[in-house]
């Protein structure tokens, strides 16, 4: 007898790169007994270096892709990456609602490593309005909070509760304030804050720790977290267990990251880059 597979369904861009998008994140669903199924929100031109151009998948096809999925097969959880503009959106929250997906986390991308716009910026306030309490998880990094709150956090154990209930007040279910931008130059700690209370304004705060890995290149690894979280809900570990399981995952891949070569710098110099 065939065991079941738990099925995850990846919603991002493209990166021809392998680092990031519904490249890595089919990567780690795979390597975490999941299967991925892929729907492409925009196509990318990128390398080592950065996003050099960003094509956005028409409302059409985008559409098509899902249904043609959904239609078919039955998910068990929803990754949700770069979405690039408004149609994307409100295709994406249609959906939701037409199919009662469930297990939804929600990688918050708005701008690349490299500083290019993933998101645009009419696209954010619709995002916040209507996808934000579709989804069970949103994981934001340090820059997207303080750009979604405007405020100016610095990854303090002790704003992780408020910026919790700042995101509460957006119908946010639950988030993970991801430590990779804050103060601490030792250890990378994220923050699960989940609602207790649909009346009272009361939380919960999960911290995971994880020492720091010496490396610039950390291409990627937002979306490595937030899939391989999906990935375990859809094996119907909890919130916060599939949290741990995820920060344990990413923290071995970076420890144990193969590198490859790239074109020569210069004439004497080959330079090689790791890869989660």
């Amino acid at each position: 007898m065939n065991k079941y597979t738990p099925t995850i369904l990846t919603i991002a861009g493209s990166d021809p790169y392998g680092g990031a998008g519904v490249q890595v994140d089919a990567k780690t669903i795979h390597a975490l007994d999941g299967y991925a199924f892929t729907v492409t929100t925009a196509l990318t031109a990128q390398n080592s270096t950065g996003v050099k151009a960003l094509s956005a998948t028409s409302k059409a096809m985008f559409k098509m892709q899902l249904e043609s999925l959904l239609d078919d097969i039955y998910v068990d959880a929803v990754k949700i990456g770069m979405l690039a503009n408004t149609e994307i959106i409100e295709v994406v929250v249609e959906v939701i609602q037409k199919y009662k997906l469930k297990n939804i986390v929600l990688d918050t991308v708005l701008v690349s490593s490299s500083g290019k716009m993933l998101l645009e910026k009419s696209a954010i306030e619709v995002m916040v309005e209507k996808l934000f309490p579709l989804v069970d998880l949103i994981t934001p990094n340090l820059l997207e909070i303080n750009q979604l709150l405007n405020r100016n956090y610095k990854g303090y154990e002790e704003e992780a509760k408020s910026i919790g209930l700042a995101f509460f007040d957006l119908g946010v279910k639950a988030v993970l304030v991801k430590g990779g931008h804050s103060y601490d130059t030792k250890n990378a700690t994220d923050f699960l804050v989940e609602k207790l209370s649909l009346v009272e304004k009361a939380s919960l705060v999960t911290s995971y720790t994880t020492p720091r890995v010496k490396t610039t290149h950390t291409h990627g690894t937002g979306c490595v977290l937030s899939s391989a979280i999906a990935t375990s809900l859809a094996h119907g570990k909890t919130l916060q267990t599939s949290v741990k399981c995820a920060k344990d995952f990413l923290y071995k891949s970076m420890q144990s990251a193969s590198s490859i070569t790239f074109k020569y710098v210069n004439e004497n110099e080959k330079r090689k880059e790791p890869l989660i």
